[in-house]
């Protein structure tokens, strides 16, 4: 393990650098990529960002959106590659694996219990609520100086990866590192149109797809939604990632465990898990190749909608009390 200190040193001693987020990016994904892009780029570092799926359409305001390139884009990557919340290397989709395959310097900086310590560097602080988090205090380290656009970044992170400040990762320096962005000039008001006052048509039709197959077992104790690629297709919602859908299932009352099956393409399946805290969700994904936090985690099977759910229902009632 290295301090962020260590990697900021190192960052300092550098010049270009490769900042790759992973597939089907949430908000702390692409937060703490453009806010370390903004951070980097203020100091003079070469720097570009990179992902395998687009920016989705609600993040696409903050500073830097138009800046990270796609799979088609990239050419040939930085010798250095500071990978940010990826669990393990192959969190970045299997297309963006292969470009990135190769002899770089690689610092991995994370919040995943289930981190696999992948770099020549390695921050993993389970007890951060958000990578975001983690990258404020590493340009404090830069003596970077925070503006309002990578204030507004990191913010979003801390807010989507908390819950809104609801989860139980909200820790005392969560409210901290919000409070000190605040002070350096995120737009609350933008930030709520942005979340919840600006969604399409097809992100409300794809929430009541979800809704309308709510299913339970375990007397309620398990729930969970599903989304087929056909039904997502007919919608026009196929470019939705869903980060929030999955949420609904924990407000069933009773609910410990909750869950959303969404085929990605036919025959493979993105499972999110979440839990109330009764159950390690983590070690559950991880029997399937995946990870995460014990309340909240993913991993992705490849077979039929009915094969994939039959195997995981089966694998959660188990540890269901």
């Amino acid at each position: 393990m290295n301090s962020l200190a260590q990697i900021a040193q190192v960052i300092l001693e550098r010049d270009e650098f490769l900042l790759v987020g992973h597939s089907i990016p949430d908000g702390d994904c692409v937060g703490s990529l453009l806010g370390l892009y903004l951070g980097l780029k203020s100091i003079g570092k070469r720097t570009r960002v990179f992902m395998e799926d687009p920016v989705p359409a609600i993040y696409r305001y903050l500073s830097g959106a138009d800046q990270v390139l796609g799979p088609d884009q990239l050419g040939q990557p930085e010798s250095n590659l500071i990978y940010l919340d990826c669990s393990d290397r192959e969190r970045v989709g299997e297309t963006a694996a292969v470009i990135l395959a190769g002899d770089h310097y690689v610092i991995n900086i994370d919040h995943h219990q289930s981190n696999s310590r992948f770099g020549q560097m390695n921050h993993v602080d389970e007890k951060s609520s958000s990578t975001a988090e983690l990258v404020f205090t590493l340009l404090q380290h830069l003596k970077v100086e925070i503006d309002s656009a990578i204030a507004n970044a990191l913010y979003i992170g801390v807010f989507q990866d908390t819950g809104g400040f609801q989860h139980s990762s909200t820790n005392p320096s969560a409210f901290r590192t919000a409070a000190l962005l605040l002070e350096k000039g995120v737009n609350l008001d933008q930030v709520k149109q942005q979340l919840f006052e600006s969604k399409s048509a097809e992100e409300l039709l794809l929430l009541s797809l979800a809704l309308r197959s709510l299913s339970s077992c375990c007397e309620g104790k398990v729930v969970w939604m599903e989304l087929n690629y056909r039904d997502v297709a007919e919608i026009k919602a196929l470019d939705i990632c869903p980060e929030g859908i999955i949420n609904n299932t924990l407000a069933v009352k009773g609910a410990q465990v909750g869950m959303l099956f969404r085929e990605l393409s036919p025959g493979t399946i993105k499972v999110g898990f979440r839990s109330k805290g009764e159950v390690d969700v983590a070690a559950l994904a991880g029997r399937f190749g995946g990870g995460g936090h014990s309340r909240a985690a993913g991993a992705q099977l490849t077979g039929t909608m009915e094969d994939v759910q039959r195997e995981v229902i089966l694998a959660v009632e188990s540890v269901v009390a």
